[in-house]
C-alpha cells in the first residue's frame, strides 16, 4: 500500500532553466546532474520510487535530494546558486596538521640544496629533510615516512 506522497518541489522559471543547464552541460559531474535530474522530477510531482525506477538510483538517494532541495528553496538563487545547492555537504574529517606557512617553509627547505645546509648528501630523502624540518622548528615532529610522502607528491619539491 503506497504511503503518503511527498511534498512537491515548486521551481520557479529560472530554477528550472538552471537545473536544466546543469544536466546539459558537459563539463559537469555526473552526481550534480544525477542530483539536478531528481530535483526536475520531483517537481514533475513523481514520487520517490517513481523518481528511483526512472534513474535507476535508490529511494533514499531521491528522498535525501528531494530534502535537501526543499531545505534549501528558502535562500534566494543569488545568494546561493543551483549548482551549489547539488554540492556536497563538508565531510567530517581530521583539520589539516600543517599550516600554510610550515608547508612554505617545507617548499623553501626542499629548494635548498642539502650539501649546503651541511647534510652529506646530492638529494633529499624522507629522513634528511624530517631531521632538518624538526632541527629548524618548521615543525615538531614529523615521521621521515610522511616527509617522504610529501617529496614524492611534490608538495614541496622543487630541485
Amino acid at each position: 500500500m503506497p504511503g503518503p506522497r511527498p511534498e512537491k518541489i515548486e521551481l520557479s522559471e529560472k530554477e528550472r532553466r538552471e537545473l536544466e543547464r546543469v544536466v546539459a552541460k558537459h563539463n559537469v559531474g555526473q552526481q550534480t546532474a544525477q542530483r539536478a535530474r531528481i530535483v526536475l522530477k520531483a517537481a514533475e510531482g513523481k514520487t520517490h520510487a517513481e523518481i528511483a525506477a526512472e534513474l535507476g538510483i535508490s529511494v533514499d538517494m531521491a528522498c535525501l535530494w528531494r530534502r535537501r532541495w526543499l531545505a534549501l528553496a528558502a535562500i534566494e538563487l543569488k545568494d546561493l546558486s543551483v549548482e551549489e545547492r547539488l554540492d556536497d555537504l563538508p565531510r567530517p574529517g581530521a583539520p589539516a596538521r600543517l599550516t600554510a606557512d610550515q608547508i612554505c617553509r617545507m617548499e623553501q627547505l626542499a629548494c635548498e640544496a642539502p650539501e649546503k645546509v651541511g647534510r652529506p648528501i646530492s638529494q633529499w630523502t624522507g629522513r634528511e629533510i624530517a631531521d632538518e624540518m624538526i632541527k629548524r622548528g618548521i615543525v615538531e615532529s614529523i615521521s621521515p615516512r610522511h616527509a617522504a610522502r610529501l617529496l614524492k607528491k611534490g608538495v614541496f619539491n622543487r630541485t
